[in-house]
């Protein structure tokens, strides 16, 4: 009999959060049955509802910290709370032997910790390094991050398997998790090519710009979109490309700060912002972009993190300018531009050359669709979710 599966989601509600419902799915097709407990949020309210065969168990969002210990044992201490109480009803009403606990925050392995004294075991679905998250938001350590550096050897501790979203989290999961080599499996975070295709787009959201920019993704205070915005502002009043114009396509609770610095600079004219955009409105607006941009800065967590974004501009054949990440370089590789220093000048540059070279950009948006339709599409990460299930069996096999 095939696994039953619970995954555990903080931050994001499902099926909003692409990977763990390209995830879901993946195993759903492959004969697991899947049941999901996440937030409710962006109209995804319903506290229960069944989609393509996977079953949903959403509570309220709990409030997001910004600083204070305090705040975030409010926010972890109801999520908590949320999980162990849908926990039983699933439990009761579908099953699970497994649950794939999606991380932040490195908690989830308390509830872990709590079934498997009844027989279900543990898969760490490690979407962020906690701790340098910690220290990119609030540009220090301190008490809390050393709080989160222990949750993450806790969690480690407790999985059975874990999957790491690139090679630089595997290393992570060897080095401060101590976790034996067969037991991390490499799962990207990648577009599905059959319906992330290139098209014309629609062209009124080019606003009759001479060159378009793109952003997507969310807009939180470790994005760097404060670094977009000046670059944009060097473009436009020392450069004098008045031509170009940024869509920027996403949610989050930094953007009234982002808005009112577009405002304070005088780049009204040159910026739209389209809020939370999916599927067919998401492809309208980014096939029209000529580059898609990713000021995600420099720092220890961005270094070794895949960003999403990089991801879905390459599969729609858009050169990307982005600062000069390790995972960065991996996903994109000539596909790409990169700035140095976290210097928003220097992007500027960047876009600039792109700008006045249009070869150049058909060119790089052909090979970063290559290397993603080549190796790095989600079809490519299929075959090591499924090899991570089948270990985490063999061990719940073993164990009895």
């Amino acid at each position: 009999m095939s696994l039953r599966v619970l995954i555990v989601v903080e931050n994001l509600p499902v099926p909003l959060d692409r990977r763990v419902w390209l995830e879901a799915m993946t195993l759903t097709t492959a004969g697991y049955q899947v049941s999901v407990i996440c937030p409710m949020a962006r109209g995804w309210n319903a506290p229960y509802e069944v989609i393509d065969g996977v079953h949903i168990y959403r509570h309220p969002m709990p409030a997001e910290a910004h600083s204070g210990a305090l705040a975030y044992a409010r926010e972890y201490g109801a999520a908590l709370w949320h999980w162990f109480r849908l926990s039983y009803r699933v439990r009761r009403e579908r099953g699970f032997d497994v649950i794939q606990g999606c991380n932040p925050p490195d908690l989830v392995f308390l509830l872990a910790l709590w079934w498997r004294l009844r027989g279900v075991r543990y898969m760490f679905d490690h979407h962020d390094v906690c701790p340098e998250l910690f220290e990119a938001k609030f540009g220090k350590r301190g008490l809390l991050w050393r709080v989160m550096m222990i949750w993450e050897r806790l969690t480690f501790a407790t999985a059975d398997v874990s999957i790491a979203t690139n090679e630089s989290f595997r290393a992570i999961a060897h080095r401060r998790g101590k976790m034996a080599a067969g037991d991390v499996f490499v799962v990207r975070s990648a577009p599905q090519t059959d319906r992330f295709i290139p098209g014309l787009g629609n062209p009124d959201w080019r606003k009759g710009a001479d060159c378009v920019l793109g952003y997507v993704g969310v807009i939180g205070q470790q994005e760097g979109m404060d670094l977009l915005v000046a670059a944009v502002d060097h473009l436009v009043n020392v450069m004098g490309r008045r031509g170009v114009h940024a869509l920027i396509v996403g949610f989050g609770p930094h953007l009234p700060v982002v808005e009112q610095d577009v405002r304070d600079r005088g780049l009204s004219a040159h910026f739209t912002f389209t809020g939370a955009l999916y599927d067919t409105a998401l492809l309208e607006v980014l096939n029209v972009i000529d580059i898609g941009v990713a000021p995600d800065p420099k720092n220890a967590m961005n270094d070794i993190s895949t960003m999403n974004k990089v991801m879905e501009y390459m599969t729609l054949g858009k050169p990307v300018v982005q600062f000069d990440l390790t995972e960065g370089r991996a996903s994109a590789g000539e596909a790409s531009l990169y700035a140095t220093d976290n210097d928003p000048i220097k992007m500027a540059e960047c876009i600039a050359r792109l700008m006045d070279d249009p070869d150049l950009r058909q060119r790089m948006g052909a090979l970063g669709r290559a290397r993603v339709l080549e190796n790095l599409s989600w079809g490519s990460s299929v075959p090591h979710l499924l090899a991570a299930y089948e270990r985490i069996a063999q061990k719940r096999a073993a164990k009895g």
